[in-house]
């Protein structure tokens, strides 16, 4: 039996789980505006520790959501996993944000079509990645991209639809189709992670600890402070 710790920073969600295998065992999160991350993510890590009566040593793996995201919250996430994995001596998994959204269906009670997980990003632009839903298995149809949001987005999908994330509001206040549409708005969570990362850990699917990087796929930007 594997035991994964699972972390979630991309968004305002601080997320840590841990899981045996692919269920989730123990869960700890903190949806609050503002970002908690850097205060109570190693603070969660003991309390799901402590839940699941777990010590760090018997970890098998740390699993991060890799972004797209927050940057701030990208750095935070991926320099705790790291720093873990390094001293445990134990595998890192990266798992792809929008994924892990998109597994949100299961729970939403989506049984085909496509499933869109979009992610806030700047002014009328989201994160996101298109996947099909057919005979219970999530295909990507698309890569992730950074995608400026107009009346016409998405409208080459025909099938029943599923846009779900916390880009939601985007979508739904500017596209003209919404005809077979379901708007959810929501975050990203380690519950939907498990899975993922468990499927990764059987088949060595792991990072190089020393180089990885998280997926911003946009570069940082610094705002300048407006002169008065």
């Amino acid at each position: 039996m594997a035991l994964i710790l699972l972390l979630e920073t991309t968004t305002i969600n601080c997320s840590v789980a841990l899981a045996e295998d692919d269920k989730v065992i123990a869960i700890k999160e903190d949806k609050t505006p503002g970002y908690s991350h850097a205060e109570k993510l190693h603070l969660f890590m003991e309390a799901v520790l402590a839940e699941g009566q777990k010590e760090l040593l018997d970890l098998d793996a740390v699993a991060v959501s890799k972004g797209p995201g927050s940057y701030t919250g990208l750095r935070i996430g991926v320099s705790a996993a790291k720093g873990l994995c390094y001293a445990l001596n134990i595998p890192l998994i990266a798992v792809d944000t929008l994924t892990s959204i998109a597994h949100q269906y299961q729970s939403l009670n989506f049984s085909s079509g496509y499933v869109i997980p979009v992610l806030d990003a700047r002014k009328m632009e989201v994160y996101t990645s298109v996947f099909e839903l057919k005979g219970g298995a999530l295909t990507p149809l698309s890569n992730v991209e950074a995608k400026i949001i107009d009346e016409n987005s998405y409208a080459e999908l025909k099938a029943n639809r599923l846009f779900v994330g916390d880009g939601v509001q985007k979508i739904e206040d500017e596209i003209l189709d919404q005809e077979n549409s379901i708007f959810v708005q929501s975050l990203p969570s380690t519950q939907e992670m498990a899975k993922i990362a468990f499927d990764k850990y059987k088949i060595s699917d792991t990072e190089d600890v020393a180089y990885f990087e998280p997926f911003y796929l946009k570069d940082f930007v610094i705002k300048k402070k407006k002169k008065a």
